[in-house]
Parts: structure tokens; C-alpha cells; sequence
């Protein structure tokens, strides 16, 4: 079986997908205190690294996605699939699971 070589700029989300390269965890709180790994929390904010075409409507059309590559995200907790590439942490997502843009 041949290896496959997968990087970021390889991977096309299908359809309303979207790809969104997770921001880094906080590594104190707010008082200052540090906080070992099994701690932290997960992100929920990124940034859209891929979008997929748009999701398909019934009259075959599609519709255009809300997000674009560079756009900062929040999304859902447990959203998504978790994708590990080069040692940077990402996340595959569907467009309704993204709750705002952050300016």
C-alpha cells in the first residue's frame, strides 16, 4: 500500500464543509495561573483555512457559503472532526456548525 502525503493546502472540503485551523489553547487563566494539559479546554475559535463549494440546493443549485478562506470563526464545542497535519491541529466542519464570524 502506497503512503499518501497529505498536507493543508491538498485538502477540498465537499459540499457546505468547511476546514478551520484551530487556535492555539489557553495556557493560563485569567488570575494567572497555569494550567496543565488535561485542563485546557478546547478551542472554539479558528481560522477558515479551505471552503467547500457551497451546499446543494433542491433545484441542483448551489448556495454560496457564508464564510471565506481568512475568516476568524467560533464554532460548536463538539463539532466537527479533528484532523492533526504537520503538528498543527485543524478541524473539518459543516458550514451549520460555524455560530459567528469574530471580528
Amino acid at each position: 500500500m502506497a503512503a499518501i502525503s497529505i498536507s493543508v493546502s491538498t485538502v477540498k472540503p465537499l459540499g457546505d464543509r468547511v476546514f478551520v485551523k484551530v487556535s492555539p489553547a489557553e495556557e493560563k487563566t485569567a488570575g494567572g495561573i497555569l494550567l496543565p494539559d488535561n485542563a485546557k479546554e478546547k478551542p472554539q475559535i479558528g481560522e477558515v483555512v479551505s471552503v467547500g463549494a457551497g451546499k446543494r440546493n433542491e433545484d441542483g443549485s448551489r448556495s454560496e457559503p457564508e464564510v471565506k478562506v481568512g475568516d476568524k470563526v467560533l464554532y460548536s464545542k463538539y463539532a466537527g472532526t479533528d484532523v492533526k497535519l504537520g503538528g498543527e491541529e485543524y478541524v473539518l466542519l459543516s458550514e451549520k456548525d460555524i455560530l459567528a464570524i469574530v471580528a
